[in-house]
């Protein structure tokens, strides 16, 4: 955060954000962590809508002609349960962009109509593990982890609850490190529910008049194709969106700047330059945050942002769209970290962006 502010975030957000944080949210089944979300929200806005397939809406004076949103998407990435083997061994396939190289000795919660049960990904001992003819160690695929439930038999699977299509995440929760980092699974992108929530906040406690109605939308299934983000903007309409979501840190190891850029926790939220990203709206954040002495990186890509953007940008007849990115390292792995000042600047950035935009605003480029 700058210098010349103290933290934004209250103790009553910081419980919220780990009780968020630690609720499983799985793709196509965001539906407990939309209730959490939806209950702290509330208070913020004047009424909210739900569509079919489980995004919600705060809004922020409904009945304003111009409309902008705020955006973030709820869902985290897991795994379907895919074949039950007769000695009761679970095969799994993914549900969105699961890392199968992660997932030995993983802990998990498999969600059931009777409750949850936890499992584990097995993986042999190094003593034991069956090698290829030429000595090489076998690496985990999807095809080769599975989950061990304590069952041996696929009756006492089924006995459980558990059956094909039942989904799983990953049991890892919650922890501050040091320097004030934050660890947690899924923080892709529940952490931008929270900012989106927070800027909410700010604009209540600071009773802030807006000239437009505000969509805090928080949308499913972003991580098997943008989804939710598509349906909902198709149903708002907006006239301007502003995405939120994670990037890479991309100053650890194994990851090649030159193709990736420099983006690094701590230095601001990350601000993207590419096709979909409208020049004037994205011009206007950067110029807020030189405004307002928010420290803020820049970020290309070729063709897509691979984020809700690309939903909204290219819904309806075109919205003005553009990205903030939260630095992360470790992304769509159990233990994705942030730190706290990019989260409390990023959400500083869209609430001082929003007191910038007016229904006059000139989004034309000719």
């Amino acid at each position: 955060m700058s210098k010349k502010q103290k933290s934004i975030l209250t103790k009553e957000s910081m419980a919220f954000l780990k009780d968020y944080l630690n609720n499983p949210s799985p793709t196509g089944f965001e539906k407990e962590g939309q209730k959490l979300w939806l209950k702290y929200l509330t208070p913020y806005i004047d009424e909210h809508e739900v569509d079919a397939y489980g995004s919600v809406v705060g809004i922020i004076n409904p009945k304003a002609p111009f409309k902008v949103v705020i955006e973030a998407h709820a869902d985290e990435i897991s795994w379907f349960v895919n074949y039950i083997s007769p000695e009761g061994l679970i095969y799994v396939i993914r549900n969105g962009g699961s890392d199968q190289q992660i997932a030995p000795s993983k802990r998990v919660n498999i969600h059931t109509e009777k409750g949850t049960v936890k499992a584990v990904f097995g993986w042999p001992a190094i003593h034991t593990r069956l090698r290829s003819a030429d000595g090489k160690e076998p690496q985990p695929k999807v095809d080769n982890i599975f989950l061990d439930c304590g069952a041996r038999s696929r009756k006492e699977v089924e006995d459980l609850g558990i059956h094909v299509g039942c989904v799983c995440t990953f049991e890892d929760g919650f922890e501050e490190l040091n320097y004030d980092y934050f660890i947690c699974r899924a923080i892709d992108n529940r952490i931008g529910g929270f900012m989106i929530a927070e800027v909410a906040r700010l604009l209540k406690e600071k009773k802030q008049q807006l000239p437009f109605g505000l969509y805090i939308v928080n949308a499913v299934q972003e991580e098997v194709g943008l989804r939710g983000a598509e349906m909902i903007a198709k149903r708002i309409k907006p006239d301007v969106a502003i995405i939120t979501d994670v990037t890479h840190d991309t100053t650890t190891p194994m990851i090649n700047k030159n193709i990736e850029g420099e983006i690094k926790c701590g230095a601001g939220p990350s601000i993207t330059y590419g096709p979909a990203v409208h020049n004037i709206l994205r011009d206007l954040i950067i110029k807020t945050a030189k405004k307002n002495d928010i420290p803020h990186q820049l970020h290309a890509v070729s063709r897509s942002t691979g984020t809700d953007t690309d939903a909204f940008a290219y819904s309806n007849d075109g919205t003005p769209s553009a990205l903030i990115s939260l630095p992360l390292r470790y992304m769509h792995t159990t233990v994705e970290m942030v730190k706290r000042d990019d989260i409390e600047n990023t959400i500083q950035l869209i609430y001082q962006t929003l007191l910038q935009i007016t229904p006059k605003t000139n989004f034309k480029y000719l």
